[in-house]
């Protein structure tokens, strides 16, 4: 579904609805943590994608200003991708589901919950 599509009246409607797009989370995460990298790679970091979704997603999010696609013009080509100013943006918000995947991998591991809900809920306010 193209975003561009959808009720502009809402930014949250566009925004939300590019972010749910199949494997575009996994694709800004990876490039939050490895950096620039090559099609290639990316493609190796998120298991189970195929190289035409990964095409789809990548020019969709370069479309948006969220990623940065960098060619290099030598034999053979070299291109690399990268979180562009938009995509940096979601770096905080990157970092809050990893923290709460992470504590949730913990309590699922160990059976026991974790209540942290006031202080993902504090570092999520303004």
């Amino acid at each position: 579904m193209n975003p561009k599509s959808s009720d502009a009246s809402c930014p949250m409607n566009v925004l939300l609805r590019l972010l749910m797009g199949p494997w575009t989370t996994y694709i800004l995460w990876t490039l939050r943590t490895q950096g620039s990298v090559r099609f290639g790679v990316l493609r190796r970091a998120v298991p189970g994608i195929s190289a035409k979704v990964l095409t789809e997603r990548l020019r969709l999010l370069e479309e948006h200003k969220l990623i940065h696609r960098h060619y290099t013009p030598t034999i053979p080509p070299q291109v690399t991708y990268s979180l562009a100013g938009r995509g940096a943006e979601l770096s905080g918000v990157l970092d809050q589901l990893d923290s709460i995947a992470r504590r949730w991998r913990e309590e699922d591991l160990h059976g026991t919950p974790v209540d942290s809900s006031a202080s993902a809920l504090d570092s999520l306010s303004p």
